[in-house]
């Protein structure tokens, strides 16, 4: 039978290329029901295409990703919005037994752990969307967990992975947007021109597979083909390669424990590595990141290290942080500055869903407040 799908964020980057792997996928697949923000034209789209009766915007607030997440009676949840908005509605799923594919960084990043264990208790299945997840959960398939020496997650380097440190901290937002390989929105564009984007994945690497800080490692590599590896206790390395297209682990994700049956066997060899077409050769780079230029990253390792609620202030204090970025209040080299000063006035507290709550709340208006005195001292 096909699969129900409910999907948190249905106009998003994720949601959307997730709609064009169902509708390509017609057999496997039905949309029990959508959440959308503020778009509702093209939400109004997507329930006429797929046939949805259950639909909600961001004017219906949490209850109503409640009522998509739970009442629609999913096989699955496609957990793709931005920020803190769906937990309780991804926690009431995974404590029904629903399994839940991943795209919400800051889910795992503020409340993996909890997550996990609530999967543990109902047998729901936590499959990771966020193409460097997807690559290692693959790798991992099959293998003992204990032979498990490190992963390493990979990283595009953004648009700025050449530009000095000066010029990166003075740049603009249509700059910072510019990213050379991946089509994404906007938080996870500019998250990924600072960095970040690899720091919050590092946490949630850490809780998804129950790893040490010291055990997730990161490399830049430009091509965005190879998207993690494996290293194995008896020396050996696991890696998944594919093109750099997000559409391939959401169907992964969706269609688990089976694949989706995308090609027909006919494939240019180069091609199917990740090459452009009719490219002559394929070349793989890998490079270790900057931390000069790139200070979110040890930030986010930092955070991982506290632990408790620590992350649930680095994520809330970066979302704040870029969201002034975008609205051109603040430098994107400030960026890092405001997480810095939030995480160092927030004290980390014993995890909890509510002490997340507080945490995200309170790591705001400290956020926000050192985002207006960096923008008075701007304008003085």
């Amino acid at each position: 039978m096909a699969k129900r799908v409910a999907i948190l964020g249905s106009t998003g980057s994720i949601g959307t290329q997730a709609l064009d792997v169902i509708a390509c996928n017609p057999e496997r697949f039905t949309v029990a029901a959508l959440a959308a923000g503020r778009n509702v034209d093209l939400l109004r789209e997507q329930a006429a295409r797929f046939s949805v009766g259950l639909t909600t915007t961001a004017e219906d607030g949490p209850d109503g990703l409640m009522r998509v997440a739970v009442e629609s009676e999913p096989d699955i949840v496609l957990a793709a919005t931005d920020g803190s908005v769906a937990f309780e509605a991804v926690f009431a799923a995974v404590e029904r037994g629903t399994d839940v594919a991943v795209a919400n960084k800051e889910l795992i990043v503020a409340a993996g752990a909890l997550l996990v264990q609530a999967a543990g208790r109902s047998g729901a299945s936590l499959l990771p969307v966020d193409s460097e997840h997807s690559a290692i959960f693959q790798c991992l398939v099959g293998e003992d967990p204990k032979s498990v020496t490190a992963i390493v997650l990979t990283a595009s380097g953004g648009p700025f992975w050449r530009t000095d440190r000066e010029t990166m901290e003075r740049a603009d937002v249509r700059s910072a947007l510019a990213h050379p390989t991946w089509q994404m929105g906007t938080k996870n564009t500019i998250d990924s021109a600072t960095m970040m984007n690899k720091g919050l994945e590092v946490i949630e690497a850490s809780r998804l597979f129950g790893l040490r800080a010291d055990q997730v490692r990161i490399v830049v590599h430009p091509q965005s083909i190879t998207h993690g590896f494996v290293l194995f206790s008896d020396g050996n390395v696991k890696s998944q390669i594919a093109a750099p297209d997000m559409r391939l682990p959401i169907g992964y994700a969706l269609a688990y424990p089976d694949r989706l049956a995308q090609h027909d066997g006919t494939l240019d060899t180069l091609a199917a590595l990740g090459a452009p077409a009719d490219a002559p050769a394929l070349r793989y780079d890998f490079e270790p990141p900057d931390p000069q230029r790139f200070p979110c990253v040890a930030l986010a390792y930092a955070a991982l290290e506290c632990g408790g609620t620590m992350p649930a202030v680095l994520s809330a204090a970066n979302e704040v942080a870029v969201q002034a970025f975008v609205e051109e209040r603040i430098a994107f080299g400030n960026i890092a500055t405001v997480i810095e000063e939030t995480m160092e006035r927030n004290s980390s507290r014993e995890l909890s869903l509510p002490a997340v709550r507080e945490a995200d709340r309170a790591a705001r208006v400290t956020a926000a407040g050192i985002v207006e005195r960096i923008e008075g001292s701007s304008r003085s």
